[in-house]
């Protein structure tokens, strides 16, 4: 429902954020998402240990009731709204305490079906939900998207209050909430601190730096540079994020495992990084809606790189480092999602790609107007964000190819045993070798 009520104002969005910051669109909503993301990284450790001493239900509300606290604002002020979106990121962790309620209430062989159904729901929602929000904007007004939004919002916050039990049993919560945490496990740049000790981790953690930063920074900005420059209207944004979201689930699911046994773990994660770069580069150079339209059945494929990644990383890893090495990847993800939006906003202010006095299209019509004046402006690279990251996912490719298929991972650390201790709760059993990091772990899905 979260992420439904926000998938509604997809387009609302786009429109608001052109229209509160006319002259450096890209630029400030780079900054607000960086602001976002950032927040999310440093607190996510944080709020990981207190869900583990006082329980998940009460933070699942208070995560919630943050994440979508901007949406009423929207219409009653966009400059405090998005204010409010980027202050947000210090609670908006929904999808960490929600991985840690199914790891409460699911046997250890049941968690890679039960994390598969979690992001199900978040890749349907963005199926819809923006479609939905589009017609209805069209049709009675952005006003009753956001009425709707809210409501939503609402409607989950009460589905949690009567609805969700506590998953967090009773023996293991202490009898008052003044006791203490480890804040050695709230550290959100623990698990970086780890990468440098092997030299295979090193390997794999570059390559996810690399191909994750353009991503992350291309999300936040792409469905407003196809609305804004390629002149795209809201409903063909819309159908946009549906087809691609489609296209996702079935790369993930049947390509992914077909790739998988055909051709083998690490060369589907090159294959995943190859198309990831077809895509970025015909991002950068596309000039037309059509060429977008191909570039996003292209980026469905390259959407197999991180599950292969984890499902690498999930194989050649020893038993008891499960949870370091995937918290690693997860520390590098949080991280990038707080460099991306704003590498990828500055570019775009670098190289002036903006629309100032241009009106906004509301059909398709209008696209080869948008596209005439944005090329007039810069036509030898429509899209130097999407260039630069081209250049970084090549990089990521090379050291891809460094790393060997069937190696343990082993992360040499006399540290890393203390580290673990330091984080087992004196009211949680913990069994032997299995790291608690509750919101820094990545599952193979």
């Amino acid at each position: 429902m979260e992420f439904f009520a926000w998938g509604l104002l997809t387009a609302p969005t786009l429109v608001v954020l052109h229209e509160t910051f006319p002259k450096h669109t890209f630029l400030m909503n780079g900054l607000i998402q960086g602001v976002k993301g950032l927040l999310s990284f440093l607190s996510a450790p944080l709020i990981g240990a207190l869900s583990d001493v006082w329980g998940r239900k009460s933070f699942l509300l208070l995560t919630v009731f943050f994440t979508c606290a901007p949406i009423p604002l929207m219409k009653i002020s966009p400059w405090w709204y998005f204010a409010v979106i980027s202050v947000s990121g210090v609670f908006a962790v929904t999808f960490s305490v929600v991985f840690a309620y199914v790891a409460d209430i699911t046997q250890e062989h049941e968690r890679s079906m039960a994390y598969g159904l979690v992001s199900a729901t978040f890749a349907a929602s963005l199926v819809t939900s923006p479609a939905i929000g589009a017609y209805l904007g069209r049709a009675y007004g952005d006003s009753l998207v956001v009425v709707l939004a809210t409501a939503i919002a609402l409607l989950d916050i009460c589905f949690i209050l009567v609805a969700v039990p506590e998953s967090l049993p009773e023996k293991m919560r202490p009898a008052s909430w003044g006791a203490p945490i480890s804040w050695e496990q709230a550290d959100p740049f623990a698990s970086l601190k780890k990468v440098g000790q092997d030299s295979i981790v090193l390997l794999i953690c570059i390559t996810v730096f690399l191909s994750y930063l353009p991503e992350a920074g291309q999300y936040s900005s792409f469905f407003l540079y196809l609305r804004q420059i390629m002149g795209f209207s809201s409903e063909s944004v819309a159908a946009f994020i549906a087809v691609l979201g489609i296209l996702s689930i079935v790369a993930q699911t049947v390509v992914l495992s077909l790739l998988m046994r055909s051709i083998g773990n690490k060369n589907t994660i090159l294959l995943g990084l190859g198309f990831q770069i077809l895509q970025l580069a015909w991002y950068g150079f596309g000039s037309e809606p059509w060429m977008m339209w191909a570039a996003g059945a292209v980026a469905a494929m390259s959407s197999i790189t991180f599950p292969a990644v984890s499902a690498l990383v999930s194989r050649t890893a020893d038993a008891d480092q499960q949870g370091v090495v995937q918290g690693m990847i997860t520390g590098i993800r949080g991280l990038c999602n707080g460099l991306g939006p704003a590498l990828y906003g500055f570019i775009f202010y670098i190289f002036h790609v903006e629309l100032n006095e241009l009106p906004m299209p509301e059909s398709s019509s209008g696209g080869n107007v948008v596209a005439q004046y944005h090329l007039q402006q810069n036509s030898i690279i429509p899209g130097p964000p999407f260039l630069f990251g081209a250049c970084s996912v090549l990089l990521a490719l090379l050291v891809a190819l460094f790393i060997p298929e069937h190696t343990n991972l082993t992360v040499r650390s006399s540290n890393w045993k203390k580290h673990c201790g330091s984080h087992g709760h004196p009211h949680s059993p913990q069994a032997p070798g299995e790291a608690k990091e509750p919101l820094l772990q990545d599952t193979n899905v």
